[in-house]
Parts: structure tokens; sequence; C-alpha cells
């Protein structure tokens, strides 16, 4: 099928969509684009009267501020933390600027990782964007830069958007960017490079095909782009990245006869909501290294991790932490949440469960990643 097909059929249940802008969209090295946060005020609005719901990841705190404010051009993450708490105020005014002037009203969030990984937190953001959204507000949402220090340094608001767009709801996740789409190659390398229309998995190896650095104002290059897409389909929501500098991106997306940029299909099998929360919100506090025979029971027999297929542990983490599941070649296929602190696993990896008591004196579970609290990272 073509991208238009899939793409009807997508779009006639997408009612609620995410829109993530980037840096590289919004501004250039004089500051903020008004005119770009006009056209994209005009857009939203559209696809309100349409019938959709709309949230809106932004970035552009920081190129604002540095503009503002030229002793902020530093590169160290003080200098960054000080220009987004400076450009903060003036993205936030151009926003609510431009929906004001087509009778609608904006609400600002600044979300942490710690908004996500942490349930009862998660809940409340959950519940907020659920009552502006039912008052016909729009959120705008950043990450909040100014106390963020490893977000900064990532590519924080393309994972951001998958993380918001997975908490909401939502039907459909639109990243803006400063290229057409996802290319079949680096086009600083290969000129040759075209755009790919549709992308049915997502998971299939894509190293070589994209550009994996940002450019200088944003903080995320297309590799960024395609790993907030795996997370946010196999939440069963359908990814669309394409040109932020087209006036009609947007629209252009949500219109059925319009091809435009590279169209994202969502896994079939939906990941259930923990366990994208495990494999997704949740920050891995250590690792443990499996043998070939267990990594093959959890990839292949849904089987829960026992001490005996456990070869080696790293890092300090305590019982109920997330971890990282890597196989016997090093390579990281899944996450979990573990029953045993991590000096006790040491104690028992490759020992059987029936000698968990008396190696510990004392015995959680016979598990020490139970199944229902495990997931693999590719579909």
């Amino acid at each position: 099928m073509s991208q238009l097909s899939y793409k009807a059929a997508l779009l006639e249940r997408a009612r609620r969509v995410v829109l993530k802008v980037g840096s590289a969209v919004l501004s250039d090295n004089e500051g903020l684009r008004p005119g770009v946060i006009d056209d994209l005020a005009a857009q939203v609005d559209g696809a309100i009267a349409a019938g959709r719901e709309v949230v809106i990841v932004t970035s552009g705190a920081i190129a604002a501020g540095r503009a503002r404010l030229g002793k902020l051009r530093g590169t160290t993450i003080a200098a960054r933390q000080a220009a987004a708490a400076a450009g903060q105020i003036e993205l936030m005014a151009a926003w609510a600027r431009s929906f004001a002037a087509r009778g609608c009203t904006v609400a600002q969030l600044l979300l942490t990782h710690e908004d996500f990984s942490d349930r009862r937190r998660r809940n409340n953001a959950r519940q907020t964007f659920a009552t502006l959204l039912g008052a016909g507000v729009i959120p705008i949402v950043n990450e909040n830069d100014t106390v963020s220090v490893d977000e900064i340094r990532l590519g924080d608001n393309d994972m951001l958007s998958s993380l918001v767009a997975t908490l909401v709801g939502a039907q459909l996740l639109v990243i803006l960017t400063d290229v057409a789409g996802v290319l079949s190659g680096d086009p600083r390398k290969r000129p040759d490079a075209h755009l790919i229309p549709l992308i049915a998995d997502v998971e299939a190896p894509m190293r070589g095909l994209v550009a994996e650095s940002a450019g200088p104002l944003g903080s995320g290059g297309m590799a960024t782009k395609l790993k907030a897409a795996r997370q946010a389909v196999r939440s069963g929501i359908a990814v669309a990245i394409t040109s932020g500098r087209d006036r009609r991106g947007l629209a252009e997306v949500l219109d059925p006869a319009c091809e435009t940029g590279t169209l994202i299909l969502p896994t079939p099998k939906r990941l259930r909501s923990r366990k994208h929360w495990i494999a997704y919100a949740l920050r891995p506090a250590g690792a443990l290294m499996l043998d070939k025979g267990a990594s093959e029971a959890l990839r292949n027999s849904g089987r829960s991790l026992l001490a005996s297929g456990i070869r080696d542990v790293s890092g300090e983490f305590s019982g109920g932490d997330c971890v990282r599941l890597l196989d016997a070649e090093g390579v990281e296929f899944g996450r979990g949440i573990v029953n045993y602190p991590a000096a006790d696993v040491l104690k028992v990896k490759g020992r059987h469960s029936y000698e968990i008591p008396r190696l510990l004196g004392y015995k959680v579970a016979d598990e020490i990643i139970h199944r229902d609290n495990l997931v693999l990272l590719r579909s």
C-alpha cells in the first residue's frame, strides 16, 4: 500500500495529535522566527476547528535566550541552562501572542524525566493534560532545561514528544524538522539521498541512512527522531516526520490527500502501558549480563529471568529498580525491574532458585525479574 492509503486510515482515528517543533524550525542565529510560529498557530487552529485536539512540544528556549543575551552563548551546561531560563519567557510569549490572535488559550507545562518515571507524578501530569484539553486549552510542553542536565545534552524534545504522546494517548505524533523527512542516506555525504515516504517497520536497521548528529541549533539528529519514533509506534501511535520549513507542514500531514514527509506505521502488536513505562520512562540503574540460553529463553519463549542465567552484574541498584539486560555479546535487548539488589544478585548469579534462601538468608521470589516486569526492546 502507498503512503496515502495508510495515511487516510490513520488520520480517520487521529483525534489527538502531538506536534513536536524543533529549534531549527522555530529559530535561527537571530533568535525566534515569529512568522513561523504564526504559521504553526494557524495550522493548529485549523486542526482544532476540524475536531482534533493538539498538544505542542516546543524547542527554542535555548536559542531564544542566546539571541536575547549574548553573554549566554557558552557551551557549558550552566550557560545552556541560563539561556533556557532567559529564553523560555520569550518562547512562551511568542506562542501565546500567536494563539491569542486566533482566540485560543495556551498553557505551559515544563516537564523532567522524573515526571514520567515516577508513577504518581506521571498520573498527575496525565490528569493535567486531560483537564486542559477538556477545557479547550492548548498545552505547550518543553523540557525543564533550567534543571535537567542530562536531557540538555541529549535529543531531549524528540524523546519528550514520544513520552508525551504515550502519556496523553495520542494517535499521531508529528515531528517537524529542518529536512524533508527520513532520507535514504546522509545528505551531507550522499548527494543521491532521497526521501523514504513510508516506513512499515521502524525496527529495521537504519544505521548509515540518516545523519546521526544535529545541526547547530538542535540537540538531536534524525537518529534521535527515529529512536523517538520507535518508542511511539510500540505504543500504537503513528509518527510523521516532515519539514517545518514548509509553511503548511502540519496541514499537509493532516491532509489525507497529500503525500508529504515520512510516515511511520504503528507496530501491529501494541506494548502494554506498564511495559512501555519500564522500557522507555524508567532510567536503568545497572545491567545484567546473561548467558546465551537465558537470552534466548527471554527473547523467544516469554520466560522470567532466573539467577542461573546471569553471568555478571554491573551498577549499584536496589530491588525495584530498572536494569538493562545484555546478551552474551554485550548487546542490550531488554529491560526489567529486579526483585533483588545488585549485591545479592552477585551472590546468586549462576545458581538455582532453590539455593537463594541459603545464599541470602531470605527469598523475595524465585525470579530475579518476573516476565510481567520484563520487556524486550525490539517488537
